[in-house]
């Protein structure tokens, strides 16, 4: 008797995607990746991290995983291409207002908001982990280059130097922020809260 094509395909499409829980289609299985590789990125460091040993922490064959990401880069590329396009549309936005302290204030504001979200910290983590190896991954470089232009939209060159590191600073209050609130053990919420104050702060005229 022959099969029926529906039920033929979908172990076809199980094995291939190399996920055997629930959670094997599209998003979610992408999502499990990315979760297992940034923790063995973290824990071990990106250039001690192979593909073979995250799909053996995923249980799955090399090419099951090759299927979603064929390099450890793209990976990376994959946990940072959301907050790049977020930061690209502020960007954009920014650079059609007038060079005001309310613009600098909302520039933060929404640069801010790019570092929300579950895995924010431990992207933060992976980066401070990886510094020798992230600067040379495209997505290190289009993070480096958008710090940059935000940077430069927060002061002009003719300005006194103290006042230029002063609003550069308003960046790092932001991102420092995710380190204070794991040496500390500060609540989450109240530490972005704390950084974005301080941050405003820094930008005021």
């Amino acid at each position: 008797m022959s099969q029926d094509p529906a039920h033929a395909s979908a172990p076809r499409s199980r094995h291939r995607i190399g996920l055997d829980d629930q959670a094997t289609d599209g998003q979610s299985a992408r999502t499990r990746i990315q979760d297992v590789a940034l923790q063995l990125f973290i824990e071990e460091g990106y250039d001690k991290t192979s593909l073979r040993e995250i799909a053996e922490k995923l249980g799955v064959t090399k090419a099951a995983l090759y299927y979603h990401f064929p390099t450890k880069e793209a990976i990376v590329a994959s946990l940072t291409e959301d907050r790049v396009v977020a930061v690209a549309k502020i960007l954009e936005w920014a650079n059609a207002q007038p060079r005001t302290e309310q613009t600098r204030q909302e520039l933060i504001r929404r640069y801010a908001e790019t570092m929300r979200g579950p895995r924010s910290g431990q992207i933060i983590r992976f980066f401070e982990r990886n510094q020798a190896t992230v600067k040379d991954l495209g997505a290190g470089e289009a993070m480096r280059k958008q710090m940059v232009e935000v940077m430069n939209l927060l002061s002009t060159k003719t300005e006194p130097y103290d006042v230029q590191l002063r609003r550069s600073l308003a960046i790092f209050a932001i991102h420092a922020s995710w380190f204070a609130m794991r040496e500390r053990e500060w609540n989450e919420e109240e530490g972005q809260a704390a950084a974005l104050k301080v941050a405003i702060d820094l930008v005021a005229d």
